[in-house]
C-alpha cells in the first residue's frame, strides 16, 4: 500500500520541475550562434518583434528540378522565435506532374492544408503497412502522423500549393529514395534490402547522384 501511494508522489516531483521551467520564461528565441541540442538552442539576447515573424514563405518555390516540387521551411533555423514553441511550417509547392517522394519526419507530425489546386496524398502505418490516402482539394487539410512514411502529388492540371504546420521546431526530414540512391551505400547492399535487381539499382543511383 505504502508502495502504491508513493508511486504518484514520485511522479509528481518529476513533473513538477519541468512544469516549472517551462512557467519561467514566455519564449526562448534560438541563438542561431549556439549548436541546437535536444532541448532545442539556447536563449538569445536582444529580442526584438522581428523574432516572432518570418516572410520567407510569401514567395513560390523552385520546382525546376527532378521532383517538380519545393519545400519552403520555416523551421527554427530559418525562424528563430518558433525555438521551444513546438511548432514550426512549411510551404509546399508542386508543379504538374510532380511529387514529394515517400519521406518521414522524425521528429515531428504533419498538417497540410491545400491553398491551391490538387494534392494527392497519403501515409503508410507502422504496425500494419495500411495506406490511406485522400485526393485534397483546396482548402482541404490532411494529418500525417510523426514518422511514418508518407507523400503528396500534384494529380491537377495546374501549379499546387499547401501550407504546412508540424508539431515541433525542427521536424527532420528523410527521403527514402535519397537515403538509398542518393549516398554511397554499396548496390550489393541496396539490392539485398529492396529486392532490386544490379541494374535498376544502379540506375537509381545515377539518377540520384549516388556512387558504390
Amino acid at each position: 500500500m505504502a508502495n502504491a501511494m508513493l508511486l504518484p508522489v514520485l511522479i509528481s516531483f518529476l513533473v513538477l520541475p519541468f512544469s516549472a521551467l517551462a512557467l519561467t520564461q514566455d519564449f526562448c528565441v534560438a541563438d542561431l550562434s549556439c549548436s541546437d541540442t535536444p532541448a532545442g538552442y539556447p536563449c538569445k539576447t536582444g529580442v526584438g518583434a522581428g523574432d516572432f515573424y518570418y516572410h520567407g514563405l510569401a514567395a513560390a518555390g523552385n520546382t525546376s528540378n527532378l521532383i517538380k516540387a519545393a519545400v519552403t521551411p520555416a523551421f527554427v533555423g530559418q525562424f528563430p522565435g518558433v525555438n521551444g514553441l513546438g511548432i514550426s511550417a512549411a510551404r509546399l509547392d508542386i508543379a504538374v506532374g510532380g511529387v514529394v517522394p515517400l519521406h518521414t519526419h522524425p521528429a515531428a507530425s504533419e498538417l497540410l492544408f491545400v491553398t491551391e489546386g490538387t494534392i494527392l496524398a497519403g501515409f503508410i502505418s507502422s504496425s500494419s503497412n495500411t495506406v490511406y490516402t485522400k485526393t485534397l482539394y483546396k482548402g482541404d487539410i490532411m494529418v500525417f502522423p510523426q514518422g511514418l512514411l508518407h507523400y503528396q502529388y500534384n494529380g491537377g492540371g495546374s501549379a499546387a500549393v499547401a501550407l504546412v504546420a508540424f508539431s515541433g521546431p525542427n521536424p527532420g526530414l528523410q527521403i527514402t529514395d535519397y537515403a538509398l540512391f542518393a549516398n554511397n551505400l554499396p548496390s550489393a547492399v541496396v539490392e539485398k534490402v529492396t529486392f532490386l535487381d544490379d541494374a535498376q539499382v544502379k540506375k537509381l543511383k545515377s539518377v540520384l547522384g549516388g556512387s558504390g
